[in-house]
């Protein structure tokens, strides 16, 4: 089955669609040009011809009125002219004119006088080849002044306008089709160089940008952006390659703990203890359950780009004041009510993270305070972070030496997520000295 025109239309190239547009654009403008140049050349000349005529007809009937009137009749431009009586005869001609039948006849005559336009008459039955304008006067005592001049001239180049406009549009829209194909083509370049350099990105050379045109149009916004695209690519499967290999560092510490202390109970199964067995790989077990949460947290939060699962009012001085409750050690000093909007589990998650580094590093004490401004500080009494570190922990699996020498150290994930989330509740996240220890300043907008 045959395509249909649009469907064979929409299959065209871009070049060929567009210079068949211009072109078909073009075509209709000229021939609009065309007809409307030969209508006003008509209309210019024919107006020409009349105001002579009429010159010529009213000096005749001046003469008439005036009774001065000789024959025949002389103009200078070839206008024939008759002077027709009261009776329809005909008393005074131009030379060469018919004295016998007028150019018009009395119904004729009536009509142009009525209209006050000129007459198209044809002067072949006359004597007089081509056709004829004709104007018709009144005059004193019933007399009627009839004068005409051909156009055959007129008529004759109007005809050879027209052919030149009939054949040198067509020759003029071929050349200009062509030129658009050119003009359009090398338009059309820069599209084809990055359709080339993004067919020449692979997996393998992902660093690859594509070409940028130095001229400042759409097409260098579009690779602008096509690079800036790239960019953010590379950097997330850079950011997803580090976490993986990352997540497969963590994991083996565990795993093959776990794996020390079962082979050590199957080999010596009658010196073992297995309770103590049984809670260290309990203890590795909890482990990887707290860094599968914790990459299932990161992993959603890269999911919605940035943006938090709901966005709804959180009472968060409620969700400060559950939280701290779980922690005995752990003293509210201040909690202004604050209206956010998010959601309060991410919001939980966040100062429950706060809360168990700090409870974690303390050495006898921690305190929260929640103001009306939407400030909510985390302030321990332990070691702190040096402040040459205290931007480069909020990094994925990052862990300072400290945290790594514990036992019930972290997996490194817990502030990552603590920004993550403040981020996409609009909010910051810094650590300052509290001399002595650290304290976490979350900034979180309140609603108004």
């Amino acid at each position: 089955m045959a395509d249909s025109p649009l469907v064979w239309w929409r299959r065209q190239g871009l070049r060929s669609r567009l210079t068949v547009a211009a072109s078909a654009v073009l075509a209709l403008a000229l021939a609009l040009s065309a007809s409307v140049l030969l209508s006003v050349l008509e209309r210019a000349l024919m107006d020409t011809v009349d105001e002579s005529t009429l010159a010529q007809a009213q000096a005749v009937r001046v003469a008439a009125d005036a009774g001065t009137l000789t024959s025949p009749i002389t103009t200078h431009d070839g206008t024939v002219v008759q002077v027709i009586d009261a009776r329809g005869r005909i008393t005074h001609v131009t030379y060469g004119t018919d004295r016998l039948v007028p150019l018009l006849d009395a119904e004729a005559r009536a009509k142009v006088l009525a209209n006050g336009e000129a007459a198209l008459l044809d002067g072949r039955p006359y004597a007089i080849p081509g056709f004829l304008r004709a104007i018709v006067l009144s005059a004193d005592h019933g007399q009627t002044v009839v004068a005409a001049r051909p156009i055959g001239e007129i008529l004759t180049s109007l005809a050879t306008a027209g052919r030149v406009l009939l054949v040198g549009t067509p020759v003029l829209i071929v050349l200009l089709a062509v030129a658009s194909w050119l003009m359009i083509g090398r338009t059309l370049r820069p599209i084809a160089a990055l359709r080339r350099g993004a067919a020449d990105i692979t997996h393998t050379a992902r660093s690859r940008r594509l070409p940028v045109p130095q001229s400042l149009d759409e097409v260098h916004s579009l690779a602008t952006t096509l690079n800036d695209m790239l960019a953010r690519l590379e950097e997330a499967e850079q950011r997803q390659r580090a976490l993986v290999s990352d997540a497969a560092h963590e994991l083996r510490s565990p795993l093959a703990s776990i794996r020390l202390q079962l082979e050590v109970a199957l080999g010596h199964p009658d010196g073992q203890d297995w309770r103590e067995t049984a809670e260290g790989v309990l203890e590795d077990t909890m482990r990887l359950s707290r860094l599968a949460e914790d990459l299932l947290a990161l992993a959603r939060l890269d999911e919605r780009g940035g943006v938090p699962a709901r966005r709804e009012p959180v009472d968060l001085d409620e969700v400060v004041r559950r939280t701290v409750d779980r922690y005995a050690e752990v003293r509210l000093t201040a909690c202004a009510p604050v209206v956010v909007r998010g959601d309060a589990l991410d919001l939980g998650r966040v100062l429950t993270n706060l809360l168990d580094n700090a409870v974690r590093h303390t050495s006898s004490k921690v305190e929260v305070a929640l103001t009306a401004d939407g400030v909510l500080t985390v302030t321990d009494d332990g070691p702190g972070i040096p402040e040459a570190d205290r931007e480069r922990v909020f990094n994925r699996f990052t862990r300072l030496d400290s945290g790594r020498s514990r036992d019930e150290g972290g997996t490194g994930l817990g502030l990552a997520i603590v920004r993550e989330t403040v981020r996409a509740h609009g909010g910051t996240v810094t650590l300052e000295d509290a001399a002595p220890g650290l304290r976490a300043v979350v900034h979180l907008p309140p609603t108004i």
